[in-house]
């Protein structure tokens, strides 16, 4: 019971304030607190009452003294009070409560009079990490409790170290001023943040620091944070936003590596002691790719038989060296397959061995997967034998330099007779060819792009083709033919065809692909109405494609005669991963294309464009902008109606390739 004359604490905006009762009232006391002023104070609100009486004696400006004075002992006796290492006492003594006057004694080394005891519960009530104050009991808090507590306390320091100088460190990077030494871990958070901010993988937490920190230091455009991490060196001004946010890997893991260079170091000798691999080094395989190609997963060969040709098709044997359950395994798991992209590329496998001991070099020791495939003189095929084998590239030719030659390499010149033969065949069976051309994107060491569009159908390009689907068609059907569980690609019978035979029409060619049915991955082999074949897998790239590394797997078991690598359910398992992981590679590699178009308009606007009119409403007009192969929309002009197949001009009037923006406009 609070009497008249009693020195009471209590709380006003987070401050303990001392005051004297002058009287006491129903649920209300009227006090005269030390700052001198004359309030009522609802009694549920009183913190602390001194057991002895102060009593009113002496005058106004006394008791304001003698209550200012209380006050001012009572926080010196606070910073005394060590609440830690009483807790630690109590935790060790096992109780739940504790009577406040035992604990403040204990704190302090003395008997608790009303100053200690006032001092202890003001400590209690300020810092709750160690003890709650409830109902005239200390309790103590658990060992969880106060951990978590500490934790919180850490995060709240954090956030307002970040808040301060968090804020200053980014007006420096703007302005292009160091960050002191002793800032550095800091800086780095700060960055980090801010980067988890714009690619919006931020917690809540992060998210709300991030938007605070930027208003500190005001920063508050919605492209600063990618600005401050290209000004602090993190990202480049090009920097690849999509693949970052793809979540998708970008290195390798310790374990990876190290299993990379133990490959390295075994000895290609070895290959010549398996005994179910074919020593084909007297063989002259032939590599035809581009002329960046770092990577080289297939080759080719041809003789002359009594019955017709024995074609070659000669693929790097990746599943040698990548074994599933390793760490390289998991790897290309996670990756499902190699991205490339203008300004470089993200591999599926370490280049040690993708552009190493797994690519087909010219001149050096490989162990391969070779498929010779027996031809009739029109190409009709008699038999398939798939081995094991060691090959030894002689010839790396570009397609350039393959089709230069085309008419007067006599190995090429059979090959193309080929091709063209093997092509014959497929369209017979309903094959769509649908040519379109390459958009090549050059970016100088200005960081400009330069665009130019390149055939798919050269010879060259078309013989490389024929050969692989020739061997991926031949592996489907010997995978199927044995009932084997496996991958493969399908496509539904096609239902409105407008291109027929080896049509170029690139008009044609695009409004067809618009109305290709969906292609599939299965474990069960059914027709691909698109290659005009019954049976179809990929086995051709394992370098670079996850499918193919899997089915070489499968594949190498049948041709050994040994239980198949994976079962029915392991193959649906994998058919998941890569829908998943192609999903994400093949949505980054389009809006990374389209990021440096953008680039490339952004330095052509308002200069004339070539479109294709692909499709035309009242309304709106779909066209392609043929020197770029992109897509648009456009009003449909009130003046005239668009014809679809017509070529029109039109140009850009804004880009913006960072956000993703174009506005384009009839010219």
């Amino acid at each position: 019971m609070v009497a008249a004359g009693t020195l009471i604490e209590y709380m006003d905006n987070g401050q303990f304030v001392c005051a004297l009762v002058t009287a006491c009232e129903d649920k209300r006391l009227r006090l005269v607190n030390q700052n001198g002023r004359e309030t009522l104070l609802p009694k549920a609100r009183v913190m602390h009452g001194s057991r002895q009486p102060m009593g009113e004696n002496g005058g106004r400006e006394q008791i304001e003294a003698l209550l200012r004075a209380t006050d001012e002992r009572r926080r010196q006796l606070l910073n005394k009070v060590n609440l830690s290492d009483i807790w630690e006492l109590a935790i060790e003594d096992g109780a739940a409560h504790y009577d406040p006057d035992f604990l403040a004694e204990l704190t302090l080394g003395q008997p608790a009079d009303d100053d200690i005891l006032a001092a202890f519960l003001r400590a209690v009530i300020f810092d709750k990490t160690y003890f709650r104050y409830r109902e005239g009991q200390i309790l103590v808090q658990s060992d969880e409790q106060v951990k978590e507590a500490l934790a919180q306390h850490e995060k709240e320091r954090r956030k307002t170290e970040l808040m301060t100088q968090g804020a200053a460190i980014l007006r420096a990077i703007m302005a292009g001023e160091n960050t002191a030494p002793e800032l550095e871990v800091l800086r780095r958070e700060s960055l980090e943040i801010l980067a988890a901010l714009y690619l919006d993988t931020a917690s809540p937490a992060q998210a709300e620091i991030g938007r605070l920190l930027l208003k500190e230091a005001g920063l508050n455009q919605p492209r600063a944070p990618f600005d401050i991490l290209v000004a602090a060196g993190v990202w480049s001004k090009h920097e690849n936003i999509p693949l970052l946010k793809s979540g998708l890997p970008l290195t390798f893991s310790h374990r990876a590596r190290q299993q990379a260079e133990t490959l390295l170091r075994q000895p290609l000798d070895a290959l010549f002691d398996d005994p179910g691999r074919k020593d084909f080094t007297h063989l002259r395989p032939m590599t035809i790719d581009g002329h960046g190609t770092l990577d080289f997963d297939d080759a080719l060969t041809i003789e002359s038989v009594s019955e017709g040709w024995l074609a070659g098709v000669h693929i790097s044997d990746v599943a040698h060296y990548v074994q599933p359950g390793a760490p390289l395994f998991e790897e290309a798991l996670a990756r499902g397959s190699s991205l490339y992209f203008p300004e470089g590329q993200v591999p599926m496998l370490p280049r040690h061995l993708s552009q190493g001991i797994c690519s087909l070099i010219q001149g050096e020791i490989r162990a391969a997967v070779s498929f010779m495939i027996l031809l009739s003189p029109e190409a009709e095929v008699l038999s398939t034998r798939i081995t094991p084998s060691i090959i030894k590239v002689a010839r790396r030719l570009t397609y350039d330099e393959a089709d230069s030659r085309m008419e007067d390499d006599p190995e090429l010149k059979v090959l193309n007779d080929l091709r063209l033969k093997l092509r014959k065949r497929r369209l017979a069976q309903g094959a769509l060819l649908l040519p379109i051309p390459d958009v090549n994107i050059c970016i100088d060491q200005a960081g400009k792009p330069h665009i130019s569009l390149g055939r798919t159908d050269t010879p060259a390009r078309t013989l490389v083709s024929e050969m692989m689907i020739l061997a991926n068609s031949e592996a489907a059907r010997h995978i199927s033919d044995r009932m084997a569980p496996g991958l493969f690609r399908s496509q539904p019978p096609l239902k409105n065809r407008i291109v027929f035979g080896e049509d170029d029409d690139l008009f044609l060619n695009i409004r067809q692909r618009k109305l290709l049915p969906r292609g599939e991955l299965l474990t069960k082999a059914m027709p691909h109405s698109g290659l005009g074949v019954s049976h179809y897998t990929t086995v051709t790239s394992p370098i670079r494609r996850l499918l193919d590394l899997l089915m070489q797997h499968q594949l190498n078991t049948i041709i050994r005669r040994q239980p198949t690598r994976f079962s029915a359910s392991d193959c649906r398992d994998f058919a998941d991963i890569i829908n998943h992981t192609l999903a994400a590679g093949n949505a980054v590699k389009q809006q990374r294309q389209r990021y440096w178009l953008l680039r490339y308009l952004e330095d052509h606007l308002g200069q004339p464009l070539t479109a294709l009119i692909i499709d035309a409403g009242p309304k709106r007009t779909n066209l392609l902008v043929a020197d770029l192969l992109m897509d648009t929309e456009l009003p449909t002009p009130p003046a005239w109606q668009p014809t679809p197949g017509a070529t029109v001009t039109i140009c850009a009037r804004r880009a913006d390739a960072l956000e993703n923006t174009v506005k384009f406009d009839w010219c």
